[in-house]
């Protein structure tokens, strides 16, 4: 009769440790963190007011090589970009580098619920402008903190990583090294 009793017990804490095990295995209690890194396009050409996009100058192709320098030893999972050619240019080199796909984002759709699930849990390089760079910022904090950058600020990184459904945000200049 204790045979029976004893192993009912044993029974009982195996199933016991398997549940907590389970638990502790569980996707949803486990703690992803997401990092964006946010970038705004290096110095873009001022020639011709009337153009609309412009390249980079000179010293925004170095401006970019060392940005893909400052970028080499961290692995993004994924590259943001606009349209503009100043921002493709931007990213050119961490592109390629990394071989990972530039896939352009809508300045008027700064993340939103589909960006959210397609960039959880990983590391994403975003390129914009002195107004779209804090504004994507600013939409991932749910508040407005930070302001349009200088326009003459080509150096700024936002790094706003996400743990638990809380943003940090580290703000660095990042200068030019030729």
């Amino acid at each position: 009769m204790k045979k029976p009793i004893l192993l009912l017990a044993l029974l009982a804490i195996i199933v016991a440790c398997r549940q907590n095990n389970t638990k502790k295995m569980n996707p949803e209690t486990n703690t992803e963190v997401t990092t964006y890194y946010l970038i705004r396009h290096a110095e873009k050409d001022r020639s011709d007011p009337t153009t609309k996009d412009p390249y980079l100058t000179e010293a925004g192709v170095m401006r970019a090589k060392n940005w893909a320098k400052y970028f080499d030893s961290i692995p993004l999972d994924r590259i943001y970009s606009t349209e503009f050619h100043r921002t493709q240019q931007t990213v050119a080199y961490t592109s390629t580098n990394q071989n990972i796909p530039v896939e352009q984002y809508d300045p008027d759709q700064l993340y939103t619920e589909d960006f959210q699930v397609q960039t959880k849990g990983q590391k994403v390089l975003i390129v914009g402008h002195s107004n779209t760079t804090p504004m994507f910022v600013n939409a991932i904090l749910g508040e407005e903190k930070y302001p349009w950058m200088d326009d003459s600020d080509n150096a700024s990184l936002y790094i706003v990583t996400m743990k638990d459904g809380r943003a940090s945000v580290l703000t660095v200049k990042v200068d030019r090294k030729n």
